[in-house]
C-alpha cells in the first residue's frame, strides 16, 4: 500500500505528503519547531491576521515545488524519483535555520551566522540522523548538484520560496496587492540548457509577480510601524545582552554567553515563545530602557516613526534625544536606545541576483528587463531607499 497523508492548508487546500521519508522529516522536532517561529515577525501588530508560522510557509513551498516538478516532467525534463524527493526535502528545510521572529532577530541572538548558514548546519545534522538519506537534498540545497534548475527552484528570483511567501503573506495580511498568478507562472516554467526559465506567454505574470513583491515590501514588510516594532525588538535583545538581564533557559545562554559558545541543539530549542516570555518578564526590569522597550512591545505602545526621502535632519534628532532624556531621566547616550535613525531599502528587480530569463518561441533568450516595452525597466531596477527616525511619542 502506497504512503499518503494530506494536510489542509488555508491557501492551497489539501497538500499531499506521499513519501515516507518526507513525512519523517516533517515529524522531526527540528522541523516542528517552525510551528513556534512567526513567519512575519512583528507584522501582526499592524495586520492582526499575520500570525502564520514558518511551518505553514515551508509546507506551502513544498506544495509549489511538487507542482513545478510535475510541470517540468510533463515537458520532458528529466527528473528521476530520487531527485524529486531530494528537491522537495530541500525546499521543506530551506528556512529551518530561522531563529525566533525570523529576520527581525537575525544576527542579534546569533550574531556570527546568517540563517542560511544555520539551515545548512541543521540539514547536515539531520542527514546524519537519517543515515545519509538527505545527501542529495544537501547537494541541491548547496548548488553542488549538476542539475542547476533544481537549485534555482529553491533559491532564485523566481523560486517557489518567494512565490509562497508572497501569496501566503498576502492572504494572511489581507493585502491584495501581493496576490500573484503563481499557478500560471508554474505552468510556464521550462528548462533551457540546464537553466530554469519561463516561456514568453508568462511575461505579464512575471511582471505582476515583481510589482507585487515591490508593493508588499513597502506596504507590509517595510511598513513603518512594522519596521519600528522590529527595531525595538532588536534593541531589547541587545540591551538584555549588554546588562546581562536574567531570563530562563534556553534563552539564557544566548543573552549571557558569546554566540560561538552556544550549541546547535540549544539553538533548535529556541523559539518565539522563549523570547516573548522573557520580554514579559523584563517589562518590570529595573533598567528603565529595557522595561520601556518591553512594555512598548507587549502593550503595543510603540515608538513614533517617520519616513523621509532624505537623511533625517540632525536638529530633529537632537530635539527628540533631549525630550527622551528629560522625560525618562536618561543621559544623551542612553536616550539613543529610544531615539534612533536608519535606512530602509528595497528593489523590484535586482540584476546582481539571479536573472529571470524568458524563452521565446524562436529559441532566443532575454532577461525580463530586456523584452520589448518591458515594464521592469531601468526605472524599476534601482533600489528605493527611505530614511527613518524612531522616537518616544
Amino acid at each position: 500500500m502506497s504512503f499518503r497523508k494530506i494536510i489542509n492548508d488555508p491557501v492551497y487546500g489539501f497538500i499531499t505528503i506521499d513519501d515516507e521519508l518526507i513525512s519523517h522529516v516533517i515529524a522531526h522536532p527540528y522541523f516542528q519547531r517552525l510551528r513556534r517561529i512567526n513567519q512575519m515577525a512583528m507584522a501582526n501588530l499592524v495586520y492582526p491576521g499575520a500570525v502564520h508560522s514558518r511551518l505553514h510557509h515551508a509546507l506551502g513551498a513544498y506544495h509549489l515545488m511538487g507542482i513545478a516538478i510535475n510541470e517540468l516532467k510533463n515537458k520532458g525534463v528529466e527528473i528521476n524519483p530520487a531527485e524529486e524527493q531530494a528537491a522537495k526535502i530541500a525546499i521543506l528545510l530551506h528556512d529551518i535555520g530561522h531563529g525566533p521572529f525570523s529576520h527581525a532577530l537575525e544576527q542579534v541572538l546569533v550574531d556570527v551566522m546568517h540563517h542560511e548558514d544555520l539551515s545548512l548546519m541543521i540539514i547536515k545534522e539531520l542527514n546524519k540522523q537519517f543515515n545519509g538519506r538527505l545527501s542529495l537534498a544537501l547537494d541541491i540545497f548547496t548548488d553542488r548538484y549538476h542539475k542547476k534548475f533544481l537549485y534555482q527552484l529553491i533559491s532564485g528570483q523566481l523560486d517557489v520560496d518567494r512565490m509562497d511567501y508572497l501569496n501566503r503573506d498576502s492572504f494572511f495580511t489581507g493585502v491584495n496587492e501581493g496576490v500573484i498568478g503563481y499557478d500560471r507562472i508554474l505552468k510556464m516554467l521550462t528548462v533551457h540548457h540546464g537553466e530554469l526559465m519561463v516561456e514568453e506567454k508568462s511575461i505579464y505574470s512575471i511582471e505582476k509577480f515583481l510589482v507585487a513583491r515591490r508593493l508588499m515590501y513597502w506596504q507590509v514588510y517595510l511598513h513603518k510601524t512594522v519596521l519600528c516594532a522590529e527595531q525595538m525588538l532588536k534593541r531589547i535583545i541587545k540591551r538584555a545582552k549588554l546588562i546581562q538581564a536574567a531570563t530562563r533557559q534556553p534563552l539564557h545562554d544566548f543573552i549571557t554567553q558569546p554566540s560561538e559558545n552556544t550549541s546547535l541543539e540549544a539553538f533548535c530549542n529556541l523559539d518565539d515563545y522563549d523570547v516573548m516570555a522573557a520580554i514579559k518578564g523584563w517589562c518590570f526590569h529595573e533598567d528603565k530602557i529595557l522595561s520601556t522597550l518591553c512594555n512598548g512591545i507587549i502593550n503595543r505602545q510603540l515608538l513614533k516613526v517617520q519616513y523621509f526621502g532624505n537623511a533625517v535632519d540632525e536638529n530633529l534628532i537632537q530635539e527628540k534625544l533631549a525630550d527622551a532624556s528629560a522625560r525618562l531621566g536618561l543621559s544623551t547616550e542612553e536616550a539613543h536606545w529610544l531615539v534612533f535613525t536608519g535606512e530602509a531599502v528595497s528593489s523590484t528587480y535586482n540584476l546582481d541576483e539571479e536573472h529571470i530569463h524568458i524563452l521565446f518561441k524562436d529559441g532566443s533568450v532575454k532577461d525580463i528587463s530586456e523584452v520589448d516595452n518591458a515594464l521592469i525597466n531601468q526605472n524599476l531596477m534601482g533600489k528605493v531607499k527611505k530614511y527613518y527616525i524612531c522616537y518616544l511619542k
